[in-house]
């Protein structure tokens, strides 16, 4: 499938437990997609997949159309996929623009070039006023914010983002997902958000992918999602259906 990456059939497991089985999902350019699901679910290894951590057992990994799923981490990130982690993993000391620096340099770019393009993604996350400070430092919601930004050093074609809401407020969540929709449609990237906000996921995504112990149990668009009994069989007794989100 062209403009887009996508996972064809993978399947991965771990000491002969299936951490996947047969997961084919397509990220478009230019679109947010969802993938949610309860933890265990297979969330992570999947990201690991498609980003060069994890080689699939079985299955494909197709990047615009080519296969890439031998392709290394810096490889794949070369080649235009970046992600975020769940644990942040910024240099802890160094500062932010030094964070964004180091990546802009690591991808080929000489200092010069990437010392205005850091100053230029900081400008367009919004996050200037933090330059100077250092990495460690940073409160876990702005450490979020630096995360995503230095992923989206030299317009990543994708980028796939591993609970990136974790920890926010309300407020916090909201301007997330003005920040994901800018980078969408402004950079034209294609976003794969893993999230456990479920009301942050159906707001946001066009297409929402539901996994539950390694295998795609429903997708489609939100609509979808919140009318399955599948996925609200998949959430019992978790705390996101004790909360109604899923509702």
């Amino acid at each position: 499938m062209g403009n887009a990456l996508s996972a064809q059939q993978v399947s991965v497991a771990f000491d002969g437990l299936k951490a996947l089985s047969n997961v084919t999902l397509s990220v478009p350019r230019g679109e947010v997609t969802g993938l949610i699901g309860p933890n265990g679910a297979g969330k992570t290894t999947f990201v690991n997949v498609l980003t060069g951590f994890q080689q699939p057992d079985h299955g494909r990994v197709l990047l615009d159309g080519e296969d890439v799923g031998h392709l290394k981490p810096h490889l794949m990130r070369r080649r235009g996929i970046a992600r975020t982690f769940q644990s942040g993993r910024l240099f802890a000391e160094l500062s932010v623009l030094d964070n964004f620096e180091v990546t802009g340099v690591g991808l080929g770019l000489s200092r010069r070039e990437a010392a205005e393009k850091a100053e230029a993604m900081l400008d367009w996350i919004g996050i200037s006023s933090l330059a100077e400070r250092t990495a460690g430092g940073l409160p876990y919601t702005d450490e979020r914010r630096v995360a995503i930004g230095r992923a989206l050093m030299l317009e990543p074609k994708y980028l796939l983002l591993d609970e990136p809401a974790a920890g926010m407020s309300a407020e916090e969540a909201a301007d997330l997902v003005r920040l994901i929709r800018r980078i969408a449609t402004d950079v034209g990237c294609g976003v794969l958000l893993i999230e456990h906000n479920i009301g942050l996921v159906l707001s946001i995504c066009s297409h929402i992918h539901v996994l539950d112990s390694g295998e795609v149990i429903e997708d489609g668009p939100p609509s979808a999602i919140k009318a399955s009994e599948r996925v609200r069989h998949a959430y019992m007794g978790t705390q996101a259906d004790a909360e109604g989100e899923i509702l």
